[in-house]
């Protein structure tokens, strides 16, 4: 499917709530609510049953996700290193690092049904249950000031994410071959079937430009590094182990993807700089636009 096609459901429903937010077609509490709504319920049930229900492959997979670890970690390193050298504080860096390893899993699953159909929306799936743990893991440590006093409330944090639990669960009944009543399948299908969405229509509403006035050279790097520099590390590294044209493609397109929405989220739940990283999510989705397809033609 032509990527401009496969661009152009997410591009609408993304500035479709943008408007409803900016006109005020809805109040604001809405967009809280349907926040908290797909963060604590809507999105875990989507991942549970994506990875409940797939086949867990891990022998042709086991390549991408070595790169896809490979490439995060170097990535956390790399920061960890300029965090040390510049002495950047934890409620910036935590944006920092949310902006590069983090991952917008809504945008990620549209493209892979709409690009690659059921296989690549399968591997897309055995990656994300290893990616949303790691990231995740690693946001939570940015954002926190390691300590004795403050591991406890970091691990709490960490063994508390709705989306971590989502997919240990879907694993989990995947692995033991667990089954659920058809009337709960059915349940979860529904509640997945909106996450997707109202997701991307959150994705819009949470578009802000404050931040472009202020502080314009640091979220301009944020997006060099997000959606050029990974999606290029990671095509290097694939060619370096000689993966398949699908498999690269597949590991392309999700370290092409913006950062994760829920980071704003996460940012202010351990007060880090929100603003910033609201400022960084929304040029990040705006630019991904133009990136995205710029990387598929000089690659693929």
């Amino acid at each position: 499917m032509n990527i401009v096609m496969a661009l152009f459901p997410l591009i609408i429903l993304i500035a479709m709530g943008y408007l409803l937010k900016q006109t005020r077609f809805v109040t604001d509490d809405f967009w809280g609510n349907s926040e908290k709504l797909n963060y604590f319920i809507l999105f875990p049930s989507l991942l549970f049953l994506n990875l409940s229900n797939v086949e867990l492959d891990l022998a042709t997979v086991s390549s991408m996700l070595g790169i896809l670890i490979l490439v995060i970690l170097l990535a956390a390193i790399a920061l960890f290193v300029v965090k040390k050298i510049y002495n950047i504080p934890v409620q910036r860096f935590g944006v920092y690092m949310q902006s590069q390893v983090r991952f917008n899993t809504y945008i990620g699953l549209s493209l892979m049904a709409s690009l690659f159909g059921p296989k690549g929306m399968q591997m897309f799936a055995m990656l994300i249950a290893v990616a949303i743990p790691l990231v995740n893991i690693l946001s939570v440590l940015a954002l926190s000031s390691l300590s004795w006093n403050t591991l406890g409330k970091t691990v709490i944090s960490i063994t508390r994410n709705p989306l971590i639990l989502g997919c240990i669960v879907g694993v989990s009944f995947n692995l033991l071959d667990l089954g659920v009543m058809e009337s709960i399948e059915q349940l979860v299908k529904l509640l997945a079937a909106m996450s997707l969405p109202l997701g991307l229509l959150s994705v819009g509403a949470a578009l802000q430009f404050d931040q472009f006035k202020t502080n314009i050279s640091g979220l301009l790097m944020n997006v060099f590094g997000r959606l050029l520099i990974m999606p290029i590390l990671a095509f290097a590294v694939c060619q370096a182990f000689h993966l398949s044209h699908l498999e690269s493609m597949i590991l392309v397109v999700f370290f092409s993807l913006p950062t994760a929405s829920a980071a704003y989220i996460l940012t202010r739940y351990f007060h880090g700089d929100s603003e910033l990283m609201a400022g960084i999510i929304s040029l990040q989705t705006l630019c991904f636009a133009l990136t995205f397809p710029l990387l598929m033609s000089l690659f693929f």
